[in-house]
C-alpha cells in the first residue's frame, strides 16, 4: 500500500516567469490608439473622449505712470487753452479793443548835405504825427525804448524816439518828432535820390516805429506789448529848408506780444 501512495514531483521551472495575476493596464482602458483588441472583440468600445480647446485670455491692458502723466498735462493745457480763449472773448465783448491810428501830417527838413571829406550824408528831418486812441474803455501807456526811422529803400537816413505819456480814451496826440542821421559811403544814395525825383518827380520814404506800451483796461494795468507801425510817404524833394510837400502818406499797425 505504501508503494501504491508514491508522490510523483510535478516539474516546475524554476526560471520560468510567473504568470501575472491581474493585467497590467485595467480592462475598459485601451494600450494604444488601436485599443485593446480582447475589448474590441468583444464587442466594446472605449469610451468617447471630447477634446476641450484651451483658451488663452488675454492680460488686462495696463497704463504705464508716464502714459497717464501725458494725459493729465495734455488736458491741464487744453483747459488752460479754453479758459484763455473764454476771458479774452469775454474781455472782447466788454471792451471792444481797436488799434491805434498813426498819420504823418508834416515833413520838413533842416539839414541834408553830403559831406565830401568823408563822403557821409548828414540829415535831419522834423516830423509831425498825429496818434489816435478810438477806444472808449481802453487807455495807453506808451512806455521808453521807443525807436523812429526814416528810410530811403533799404537804407536808413535818420533815426528818433517818441516820448513817454498816457493817451487816454478816444484821444488824439499830436507829436512833433526830431530825427537825426548820417549815412557813410553816401554819394551813390545822393545819385539815386536824384535820379529817382528826375524820372518820377517825387522821392518815396519810408516811417518805422517801434513802440512799447500798456494798455489799461478800465482800472486795470496789462503786461507790456509792442506796436508796430509802417508808414510810406510820397514827397516831392528832399531839399534842406525848402517846403516839403507830401503828395500821400499811409501807415500800417500792428501789435506784437
Amino acid at each position: 500500500m505504501a508503494d501504491h501512495q508514491k508522490i510523483h514531483p510535478v516539474a516546475h521551472d524554476v526560471e520560468a516567469p510567473a504568470a501575472p495575476t491581474a493585467p497590467l493596464v485595467p480592462r475598459g482602458v485601451s494600450k494604444s490608439d488601436q485599443g485593446d483588441p480582447a475589448v474590441v472583440g468583444q464587442g466594446h468600445y472605449p469610451p468617447f473622449q471630447r477634446t476641450i480647446p484651451v483658451m488663452h485670455s488675454k492680460p488686462p491692458k495696463k497704463r504705464s505712470c508716464c502714459c497717464k502723466c501725458l494725459c493729465w498735462t495734455i488736458s491741464l493745457l487744453l483747459l488752460l487753452v479754453i479758459l484763455i480763449a473764454a476771458t479774452v472773448g469775454i474781455l472782447f465783448l466788454v471792451f471792444r479793443p481797436k488799434l491805434p491810428k498813426f498819420s504823418v501830417d508834416k515833413l520838413e527838413i533842416t539839414q541834408f548835405n553830403l559831406n565830401n571829406s568823408d563822403d557821409t550824408l548828414n540829415a535831419t528831418f522834423d516830423v509831425t504825427i498825429t496818434a489816435t486812441n478810438p477806444n472808449k474803455k481802453i487807455g495807453i501807456y506808451y512806455e521808453g525804448g521807443s525807436q523812429i526811422s526814416g528810410w530811403y529803400q533799404n537804407t536808413q537816413l535818420c533815426e528818433g524816439a517818441l516820448p513817454k505819456f498816457y493817451q487816454g480814451h478816444k484821444n488824439t496826440t499830436v507829436l512833433n518828432l526830431a530825427l537825426t542821421g548820417q549815412t557813410q559811403n553816401a554819394t551813390g544814395l545822393i545819385s539815386a535820390l536824384s535820379q529817382q525825383r528826375q524820372e518820377t518827380g517825387n522821392i518815396p520814404l519810408g516811417l518805422k516805429v517801434n513802440q512799447p506800451v500798456k494798455v489799461k483796461l478800465g482800472s486795470l494795468k496789462l503786461f507790456k506789448v509792442k506796436f508796430r507801425v509802417r508808414c510810406t510817404l510820397i514827397v516831392d524833394n528832399l531839399d534842406a529848408n525848402n517846403q516839403i510837400t507830401i503828395s500821400s502818406s499811409s501807415c500800417k499797425f500792428r501789435l506784437r506780444l
